[in-house]
């Protein structure tokens, strides 16, 4: 089995490559999702979350109220840092049992989509690392679409590596500086590399 990291920047259309590497057939597992997984109501990881950070990150319903938190995190390194190791155990520790399940399944290639793969995690943990890169720009541009207002994108531009120190560190970058068909056919390209990668394996 091919264990594939997918990362890049925010609005650099990481999403959109996962999606693409899903439909082709690979196995997705994405970390927003397995972070909305282990932050649910009840949960001991919301719990300890709202023990640090207060009940004002909570909903009524007892749900977490991520923009709040997110305001805050930004704002704060040290309470980012903070909310990283209360998080990221969980949402490695379920991302290990998914591929385990995988590997058991015999599934050819498993995509892990993590925004902030070289942020918190080891890339050399993965045997391929796919990163989808877009111009500072085009991604600030996207975020505004999206309702972040200006000094909310610099801070998340902020906590994030640049792409450049990411670059060299990956084994394919895809260029998301053009059309839409021009990045599925560059994703394309490396589905082809995984999948002869996967085949050697």
């Amino acid at each position: 089995m091919l264990n594939v990291a997918l990362t890049g920047n925010a609005a650099a259309g990481k999403s959109t490559v996962a999606r693409w590497f899903q439909e082709w057939g690979a196995t997705l597992i994405d970390a927003d999702e397995l972070v909305r997984e282990v932050e649910r109501p009840g949960s001991p990881t919301l719990a300890e979350i709202a023990r640090q950070f207060g009940p004002q990150v909570l909903l009524p319903d007892g749900s977490l109220d991520r923009p709040r938190l997110r305001a805050i995190v930004l704002e704060d390194p040290a309470r980012r840092e903070a909310l990283n190791a209360i998080v990221h155990p969980a949402v490695q520790a379920r991302r290990d049992q998914l591929v385990r399940a995988a590997r058991t399944r015999g599934d050819a290639i498993v995509v892990n989509d993590i925004p902030l793969l070289f942020e918190v995690l080891d890339p050399g943990a993965f045997d391929l690392v796919v990163l989808v890169d877009a111009p500072e720009a085009v991604r600030r541009a996207r975020l505004r679409e999206r309702g972040l207002e200006p000094a909310e994108i610099d801070r998340l531009l902020a906590a994030q590596l640049p792409p450049g120190a990411k670059r060299g560190r990956s084994h394919i970058v895809l260029e998301n500086r053009g059309t839409l068909d021009q990045l599925k056919r560059a994703a394309w390209d490396a589905w082809q590399t995984m999948k002869k990668r996967a085949g050697r394996r």
